[in-house]
């Protein structure tokens, strides 16, 4: 399956005094990329949870910071599966400014279902996968 991308742009309030993107706003963007690839799949996550009780929780998440992004910077978050189970998937995630790499993250996500407890996930959101 080929790389999502996903443009953020960096505003003022991402930044720290030092001007550089807050360690913690990759963490958001990077969010927000996985919605939108979750998206593009096919996947409505608000009636998965609607109508199966399920939703997609971030069971583990190793980062690198290589390199800062500063204000009005025009980011590209790319995410791409790098491996499913019947109950997880990895998912590799890294920030770019005109090809740079600046940040890269391994997510894994876990479905959780009623009751907070783990479940595998839906054989139809594998199948989109294509896992």
């Amino acid at each position: 399956m080929a790389a999502h991308h996903f443009p953020v742009r960096v505003y003022y309030e991402d930044t720290d005094l030092a001007g550089i993107v807050y360690y913690a706003n990759y963490l958001r963007f990077i969010e927000r990329a996985r919605s939108e690839w979750i998206r593009t799949l096919g996947i409505d996550q608000r009636a998965l949870k609607a109508e199966r009780g399920i939703v997609f929780a971030v069971r583990s998440l190793s980062a690198e910071y290589l390199s800062p992004a500063t204000f009005d910077d025009l980011l590209d978050v790319g995410t791409s599966l790098e491996a499913a189970t019947p109950a997880r998937l990895v998912l590799s995630q890294e920030v770019r400014r005109d090809g740079r790499l600046l940040f890269s993250a391994s997510v894994t996500l876990v479905c959780i279902g009623p009751g907070g407890r783990p479940v595998r996930l839906p054989a139809d959101i594998r199948r989109r996968l294509g896992a």
